[in-house]
């Protein structure tokens, strides 16, 4: 279970914020720094912070900045070649690609692994992320063998999102909204445009990288796909409250008629 509150550089933090764990060393992520001469964790720069008990690890987020990865996220990649036994994948503009072994795709033989050619998009959780080596994806669950939503990205269009916005699309929610899919965007993120949009009629799917990239395809044509990541951009680039983004919503539909 994690927490999340927002803090700026020199910030005092609370320490019911700060995980303890009987067992596990406490572990300080991006944006925090350890003073030894008071025994506090700072904050260096302003985001949210989050704390994780589970595993007893706390950081700053940012919404700006280039996306460093962490193991067991989820991102949306972008193939940018193919080797022996594996394809490089670029997760953002400024990183060196990660790895993703070609047959670790659900059922995935030398004979039936996918072909994807430079430019294929590729949903996948990171396994490994170490600053002195190169990431590793996989597009199956290692303990199910199952591929659980991951894989290929076939159609549709990607959309940049700032790394705030992925975030909070891919915070878990009660309910997930009829046509969505791929990760959660609920109202407790105080992102509800997916939820408008559905109710409305539209049909869709997606999926979000916490790399900052959105993707979006529907049945009913690009009009509609168009529709729904304009909306996300909007949201996040002009930073619109609830009642902002169904007005957004309305005046989207409006648009489409």
């Amino acid at each position: 279970m994690a927490s999340h509150t927002i803090v700026l550089p020199g910030d005092a933090i609370d320490d019911a914020l700060i995980p303890t764990h009987p067992k596990k060393p406490l572990r300080l992520g991006p944006g925090l720094r350890h003073d030894p001469s008071t025994n506090e964790i700072l904050p260096t720069v302003a985001g949210q912070l989050v704390s994780d008990r589970n595993k007893n690890a706390i950081r700053v987020e940012t919404s700006t900045g280039r996306y460093l990865p962490r193991a067991g996220e989820l991102v949306i990649g972008t193939v940018h070649k193919s080797a022996a036994d594996v394809y490089y994948v670029h997760l953002s503009d400024h990183a060196a690609p990660a790895t993703l072994p070609q047959l670790s795709f659900e059922s995935a033989t030398k004979k039936t692994r996918p072909v994807l050619a430079p430019g294929a998009l590729v949903y996948a959780r990171v396994t490994l992320a170490d600053r002195h080596m190169d990431a590793e994806l996989e597009c199956v669950s290692s303990s199910t063998g199952k591929a659980d939503g991951l894989g290929p990205l076939v159609g549709g269009m990607l959309f940049p999102v700032s790394l705030g916005m992925a975030r909070r699309l891919m915070m878990p929610t009660p309910a997930p909204a009829a046509g969505g899919s791929g990760s959660g965007s609920g109202s407790g993120s105080g992102v509800v445009v997916l939820e408008a949009l559905a109710a409305a009629g539209l049909q869709f799917e997606t999926a979000t990288g916490r790399n900052g990239r959105f993707w979006v395809d529907s049945a009913a044509g690009v009009k509609t796909v168009l529709a729904v990541g304009r909306a996300v951009q909007e949201t996040d680039d002009k930073g619109l409250g609830v009642e902002d983004q169904q007005k957004l919503v309305k005046r989207l539909l409006k648009e489409m008629s």
